[in-house]
């Protein structure tokens, strides 16, 4: 048997698989795929043009990698939405904006409104009243007969509140009018620099902490400086930051399979310091995430601090993140993500500063092996990080250059770990089923806990399955009730009107392009499924199962509208992802 090849039962494979060709994932690379493919059968005839020969040579040096940056991106003709003023359905409000773009004529609107997606509404019956009033696409579910939105008896504005954070209108204006004080977080970073230069150029073995903006004596007087964080990182299973698809309604299906510690996408903080809502909307927090951390992403000591105390002293947040891994060719220019790997200097003041802005809520640190493949340097950051005042660091078994191909090295992880004397090491990297995550644990002793991104991705039952060390291999009506109850916590937290719905098919769709990799337990030749294995072409037990397998886009547009009813005309979905197959 070849490596890198995930064999399945031959009852279910596909008659003549390797005659058909493979879909991968868009419509582009669909066509690339079957050009490649039948290039290849005119070759073996002697029918192959030169043109043909350089045309399928070229196609297939393309790199399936980074982002497909010329997607099409579906857009709502705003001024066919319906004033906030008549949201309740009562006409005896009058809107206050004099060119106020959207409609006005209730009757109008609910003429040509879209018909409701079913009879029930998600968004009602979880929390009791719909803010989305007589635009939401399941209206008739709470509106009474003179068409007015209602609520349940049993309503408390305050109870259903089930989500905190993001940005208030009044922290907005600050913000924009710059009138935050961000006199603490400057003044750490200079005392940062201070300590940094005496290191470097008085070669001072040790420097004392510096008070004032740091730890207030009085406070912690008698008390260990450890005790008075909030997050235990030893021995947890943690869910990575994942970029699109790590939202809020992920989360909490994470959350619900067993999932100790989650956090938020990772958030840049120039966009957050300026206030924009589109970035503070990756602060919010559901109720059920009881530890919960923000990512930061920046390239700037100042930068970076000032948006973290921003974060510390305006959200509910358990621990902030520092994201010096990420592999995106902007942000890694910019000198952010993995850049910061390689800008020692700045990356000092960064952690010292952040570290010492609030004792209450750790700043860890998540980094790669290195930028390069052939050169690691995380065993040389990691002890540094350390001795900067992280409470613990994360380290994923990959380098910059590498992306998510190769296999995770462990072993490196494991090397790094054993450096660290005092703050948990989190690895990540390649763990799919239970098998994987015990036997990364054995290979890494010294790894506190374990992160875990693509596979809740593929399969988020996996924390349950680690937990309860056994296979769970769900049906397919079980995991399309799944993407169920996801779509529900989606309208519930992007809105249940028009817009709101196609929010939520859009990341659907793009959790999609990672669900269709799960191949059930019970088709594998020899399991478990390791998540950098390719899978023989396979058919599902049934009909729903062949459907959630398949690596066509458009079959994923399909299941969306089993749940959320026909696309919008001229609907077309790429996924974010090149490489959204492997």
């Amino acid at each position: 048997m070849e490596s890198g090849i995930c064999y399945i039962k031959s009852e279910y494979l596909i008659a003549d698989a390797d005659k058909q060709p493979k879909l991968i994932g868009t419509q582009e690379s669909n066509k690339r795929e079957l050009v490649c493919e039948t290039a290849s059968d005119l070759i073996e005839g002697g029918e192959q043009t030169g043109k043909e020969n350089k045309r399928c040579k070229s196609d297939k040096k393309e790199r399936k990698r980074g982002q497909n940056k010329n997607r099409p991106v579906y857009k709502e003709d705003r001024t066919l939405h319906l004033c906030n003023s008549l949201l309740m359905g009562s006409t005896e409000k009058r809107c206050s904006l004099e060119n106020c773009r959207y409609i006005h004529d209730l009757q109008q609107y609910m003429a040509n409104k879209q018909p409701d997606l079913g009879e029930r509404c998600p968004v009602f019956d979880a929390k009791g009243y719909c803010h989305r009033g007589v635009t939401c696409r399941f209206a008739k579910a709470h509106l009474d007969e003179q068409g007015r939105n209602v609520k349940r008896e049993d309503f408390d504005e305050m109870e259903r509140k089930t989500t905190c954070n993001g940005i208030t209108p009044e922290l907005q204006v600050r913000l924009r009018k710059r009138d935050y004080d961000f006199s603490k977080s400057k003044g750490l970073v200079k005392q940062s620099e201070e300590i940094r230069d005496l290191r470097k150029y008085q070669k001072f073995d040790s420097v004392e902490k510096p008070v004032g903006f740091v730890i207030d004596e009085k406070e912690i007087k008698g008390q260990d400086t450890k005790s008075l964080r909030s997050v235990d990182f030893a021995r947890k299973l943690i869910l990575s930051p994942l970029t699109t698809v790590g939202n809020l309604p992920f989360r909490r299906i994470c959350k619900e399979f067993g999932a100790d510690i989650t956090c938020g996408e990772m958030a840049c903080c120039v966009p957050l310091l300026k206030g924009l809502t589109q970035e503070w909307a990756l602060t919010k927090r559901h109720e059920s995430e009881d530890i919960f951390g923000i990512q930061l992403c920046g390239n700037s000591p100042n930068i970076v601090a000032q948006a973290a105390q921003l974060v510390q002293e305006t959200t509910e947040v358990d621990y902030l993140d520092l994201n010096i891994g990420c592999p995106i060719d902007l942000i890694y220019q910019q000198g952010g993500g993995s850049a910061l790997m390689r800008r020692t200097n700045i990356l000092e003041l960064i952690v010292r500063s952040c570290a010492n802005l609030n004792t209450k809520i750790p700043f860890t640190v998540k980094m790669r092996t290195g930028v390069y493949a052939d050169k690691s340097t995380a065993h040389e950051i990691m002890p540094l990080v350390e001795e900067w005042g992280a409470a613990a660091v994360t380290l994923h078994g990959r380098s910059r250059e590498q992306r998510y191909t190769k296999n995770a090295n462990w072993t490196y992880i494991e090397q790094c770990a054993a450096k660290i004397k005092t703050i948990p090491v989190v690895g990540n990297g390649d763990i799919l089923s239970y098998e994987d995550y015990n036997e990364k644990r054995e290979i890494a002793p010294h790894v506190s806990s374990v992160m875990i991104g693509r596979g809740a991705l593929i399969k988020p039952w996996i924390f349950q399955e680690i937990k309860q060390q056994k296979h769970w291999s769900p049906t397919s009506s079980e995991r399309f009730e799944l993407l169920r109850k996801y779509v529900n916590y989606g309208l519930e937290h992007w809105g249940s009107d028009t817009k709101g719905v196609e929010n939520t098919r859009r990341f659907l769709l793009e959790w999609q392009s990672f669900l269709y990799r799960y191949i059930p337990y019970e088709l594998l030749l020899k399991p478990p499924q390791r998540i950098n294995e390719r899978p023989q072409q396979f058919r599902g037990r049934d009909e729903m199962e062949t459907l959630m397998s398949s690596p066509n886009s458009q079959d994923w547009v399909k299941l969306s509208e089993m749940l959320l009813g026909p696309v919008p005309e001229g609907f077309t979905f790429v996924p974010k992802h090149k490489a959204n197959a492997y």
